[in-house]
């Protein structure tokens, strides 16, 4: 139980070093020879539990990554439970912009250290969670395919290359969303069918 709490206490240590030197230093001062320094704990210790830089940035995005799957899994609509399925996907690829944008740094580190990366935890979670809405949305879609390729503009290593700000990515996502599921014949607000001829 002691060396339990003394793990605990030894790992907030860590992550509160970490979180302070990119906070003063940025991402390139996250040397893990820094915070083992700034956290009172040998560099050994660092690599055993986190394993190298990108474990330790994955570490540092997990508690407000626990915040944002609270809120799109129990939170109030329209990012959580009670909208339509079209509304949820709008309100959830906007939060998820806000989310990137604010750790833009963190998350380059952690999703570009091998080839898969991005892939696994939080991502799992958005994409289980958006084909659920698709599917309620537009059952007829590949779900899966569909939520790829609504996360794929919100990948790390893209955002930093096009340098886009926040207004213009959600500006082209809320632009897929309006063509894959508000544009529809029949749909409610879908324009009406053109007649041929």
């Amino acid at each position: 139980m002691n060396e339990r709490a003394d793990a605990a206490r030894n790992r907030a240590k860590i992550l509160a070093a970490a979180a302070d030197i990119v906070a003063t230093r940025g991402i390139e001062g996250l040397g893990m020879a820094e915070v083992a320094a700034a956290s009172g704990v040998g560099v050994g210790t660092l690599y055993r539990r986190f394993g190298d830089r990108s474990g330790l940035a994955h570490a540092l995005i997990d508690a407000s990554e626990r915040e944002f799957q609270q809120a799109f899994l129990a939170g109030p609509p329209p990012l959580g439970p009670g909208a339509p399925a079209t509304d949820r996907i709008r309100a959830f690829l906007h939060a998820l912009t806000d989310r990137t944008l604010a750790q833009l740094d963190l998350l380059l580190m952690a999703e570009t250290a091998g080839p898969l990366a991005r892939f696994g935890g939080a991502y799992d979670a958005y994409h289980q969670h958006l084909a659920m809405l698709i599917n309620q949305a537009r059952p007829e879609l590949d779900a899966a395919f569909t939520a790829d390729a609504l996360l794929g503009p919100l990948a790390a290593n893209l955002v930093s290359h096009r340098g886009s700000a926040a207004a213009t990515i959600k500006a082209g996502l809320a632009d897929l969303i309006t063509a894959l599921f508000d544009d529809q014949p029949g749909r409610p607000g879908a324009p009406a069918a053109t007649p041929a001829g």
